[in-house]
């Protein structure tokens, strides 16, 4: 009796680890895959978009405001909205332009030569990617939540499949067996469920806080002074001035985007002495009409409510500590995408042996999923019908 129990339990967890593997297999695997590919989002726009490309320089960056300029004079019918730098040296400044109510247009400019490079629409890989990954290209509201309880499979999977492995500890080094399909294709996706615990952990615990935010539990943000709204935007020397301005102010800000804003003036964010959070939480806000500091902001004097929702993104895509970091998530990322697919290659490989051969694998898989295939199925289809309008028109 004693040793029926442990058996039983190990059978309802399996039954749950098999179960959350495979009947959404095909939608944990296509998040999971947009995710992977969206932490080097940048980098495919970069080998696509020929304008995007520069060839770094050993000599001093063009200012704040000469890349304004330039970028104002490339697209005069538009009014400058935000101006970021190039994430690598090898990529160009990018800025966004406002046109009413369409859609942004990028403007590319040589961070050196403050030379526009060229121009591009609002839609491209990383919005793509992005907002297939977060809700699908249905509204937020809907899209997250469906997106997010898959935050809840990953754990189910996590703690089910170290329930079932037994001893799973002494499984990091052990050589995946070879002479059978079914035993290899087990003892890879073990060995890679071991490696991987910690990413798994990480990706469903950032899956759950953006859950948590979408039911209503967004951190409070600080709200900026307003000013008075200045048409157009400073660019060139008076942008340059309000860009010493704001170093004088933090001193040890590095400033790697510049907000044009109507309700808050011009609004300096980068990177400071807080580590792991997002640009947004340190910066300088100036009005550029009395050329006044109306704000200083540290991500040091955060909360913990408000440092947990500015680490959530760094963590979830690796992208604090530069390419470093995004290869390490981009490996694991597409371990974790392979693993759901040889999770439905083990479940299927079982079911067409309990078939007797009457059942092909593809099949079994298939058969197997039951009616959340198609659930499955509709959802990609779905995102993938909305796409054209929702990354070529929103802004």
């Amino acid at each position: 009796m004693a040793v029926q129990q442990p058996r039983r339990r190990r059978s309802l967890w399996w039954s749950i680890h098999s179960w959350a593997g495979l009947k959404l297999s095909i939608f944990l695997g296509f998040i999971l895959l947009t995710g992977t590919l969206a932490v080097f989002a940048h980098e495919i726009d970069w080998l696509v978009t020929p304008a995007m490309r520069v060839q770094p320089r050993d000599a001093p960056p063009a200012s704040w405001g000469r890349l304004a300029a330039a970028a104002a004079r490339a697209d005069p019918s538009g009014r400058l909205q935000t101006i970021y730098a190039p994430i690598d040296p090898w990529f160009a400044a990018e800025a966004l332009m406002q046109h009413g109510k369409k859609a942004p247009r990028r403007v590319y400019i040589d961070p050196w030569a403050a030379e526009v490079t060229g121009q591009h629409g609002w839609a491209n890989v990383h919005r793509f990617l992005r907002q297939v990954h977060r809700h699908l290209m249905l509204p937020t509201k809907i899209g997250i939540p469906i997106v997010c309880s898959l935050a809840l499979l990953l754990l189910a999977s996590l703690v089910s499949g170290i329930v079932t492995y037994k001893k799973w500890w002494r499984g990091f080094f052990r050589r995946p067996r070879g002479g059978d399909a079914r035993r290899l294709t087990g003892d890879l996706h073990r060995l890679g469920g071991l490696w991987s615990l910690w990413f798994v952990a990480l990706i469903a615990v950032t899956g759950l806080w953006y859950l948590v935010e979408t039911l209503g539990g967004q951190a409070p943000v600080a709200k900026l002074p307003a000013v008075v709204a200045q048409a157009p935007p400073p660019v060139g020397a008076e942008l340059d001035r309000l860009a010493a301005m704001a170093r004088r102010a933090r001193p040890a800000l590095k400033i790697y985007e510049v907000r044009f804003t109507g309700e808050n003036g011009v609004v300096f964010l980068g990177q400071d002495r807080a580590w792991l959070v997002r640009d947004r939480v340190n910066g300088v806000a100036i009005d550029p009409s009395t050329g006044r500091v109306t704000a200083v902001f540290d991500g040091r004097d955060l909360n913990l409510h408000q440092r947990i929702a500015e680490m959530a993104d760094p963590l979830h895509f690796g992208t604090f500590g530069g390419l470093a970091t995004k290869a390490i998530w981009f490996a694991f990322g597409a371990m974790l995408t392979a693993m759901a697919v040889t999770g439905v290659l083990i479940y299927s490989q079982r079911l067409a042996k309990e078939a007797r051969g009457t059942l092909l694998k593809r099949e079994a898989a298939w058969s197997g999923m039951g009616r959340w295939a198609y659930v499955a199925v509709a959802l990609v289809l779905l995102a993938l019908i909305l796409t054209p309008g929702a990354i070529g028109g929103a802004g």
